[in-house]
């Protein structure tokens, strides 16, 4: 496309990427995904030719459009794009892109700012769910500048808290897609569960780790035999989480789990599916907590569980934590989540594929 399309380029959470109008990308899914694929320069370990950071977590995509659903302001489509395969993918959400979701619609002027707070009710198109992120919008415009800070993201910012509305089985069909709290796969026990991201949650310990590994540490030859194992334990679960064959898929995601060190409820590290996370998800973190208050869980029993209906649980992850507000009812079940986000406008203009 030598003449470039409109583009914005945002921080949401601890990811970022390019923000775009669904009628400004080609309408042909085949077209769109080559011309995205272009914009980040993938495939190529260094998307040297694109702007992709090489990482997963800075080769994202957001598809917004003007809703026509009853109480929805607009729709979002969250495509993944490979760094180092030509794919592009709509098989999972993200909850970190979705945190720009909200700025960009009033950018573009698909809301109307409503006072110092805009609501923006947003429908996630790749699993069915709805979001409400809460934009600061003082003097009639969207503000990125503010005293919220999170852990991943250097400085503060604007807060954009945002509730997750009937997420439980968003992917997978239902909360616990195999209807177990424990599966025991290889040898070891593990939580197969979608509350708006299909997650497999498994004790770092019985993997022969700690669950305190770095990044780095979890990237490292040494540890190659330990990403094997984890990965051989995922592809025998995706039929099981109705998922299918998940070789080629992003989902679902790896959490090892272990004591909290930092005085949250539960200690994580990630594999997204392959790579470690520097963080953790938005929506992953969602289903983590979510694990951890199932009784009998392997999370659940290494995890500090508040008291009270309504539980704020820290999830501690490689370089912070990320505090989940869960609401749960006489049961126990999840009704509503809710997290605090923050986003950052960094470019807008147009971009050429």
């Amino acid at each position: 496309m030598g003449t470039g399309i409109p583009c914005m380029w945002m921080r949401g959470g601890t990811s970022k990427g390019g923000y775009f109008l669904k009628g400004d990308l080609p309408a042909d899914t085949a077209t769109r995904d080559a011309f995205l694929l272009r914009v980040m320069g993938s495939p190529d370990p260094r998307q040297i030719d694109g702007m992709g950071g090489a990482d997963p977590l800075t080769s994202k995509v957001a598809v917004v459009s003007k809703s026509v659903r009853p109480g929805i302001d607009v729709d979002y489509l969250f495509l993944q794009v490979f760094v180092d395969q030509a794919i592009v993918t709509d098989a999972q959400n993200c909850g970190n892109i979705l945190a720009g979701v909200g700025p960009f619609a009033i950018e573009r002027g698909l809301v109307a700012v409503s006072g110092d707070e805009t609501p923006v009710a947003i429908y996630m198109e790749n699993t069915g769910q709805v979001a409400v992120a809460t934009v600061q919008t003082p003097d009639g415009a969207v503000t990125y500048a503010g005293n919220a800070a999170i852990d991943g993201v250097p400085g503060t910012h604007a807060p954009v808290p945002t509730l997750f509305r009937d997420t439980a089985g968003s992917s997978c069909g239902a909360l616990l897609p195999s209807g177990k709290v424990v599966d025991v796969i290889e040898g070891v026990e593990c939580t197969l569960i979608d509350n708006g991201m299909p997650c497999i949650v498994m004790q770092a310990q019985a993997l022969g780790a700690t669950g305190y590994e770095s990044r780095e540490e979890l990237e490292s030859e040494a540890l190659a035999p330990l990403r094997a194992r984890i990965e051989s334990i995922r592809l025998a679960a995706g039929p099981l989480m109705n998922l299918g064959d998940v070789k080629d898929k992003t989902v679902p995601k790896m959490f090892l789990v272990a004591p909290p060190r930092s005085g949250g409820a539960i200690c994580t590290r990630s594999f997204i599916p392959h790579r470690a996370h520097a963080t953790i998800g938005v929506l992953a973190a969602v289903s983590v907590a979510t694990a951890a208050l199932l009784e009998g869980s392997p999370a659940h029993a290494v995890a500090q569980i508040p008291a009270g209906a309504r539980k704020t649980l820290s999830v501690e992850h490689p370089t912070g934590e990320m505090s989940c507000v869960l609401e749960v009812d006489d049961t126990g079940a999840v009704t509503s989540a809710a997290l605090l986000r923050t986003a950052r406008k960094l470019m807008d203009g147009v971009i050429f594929g």
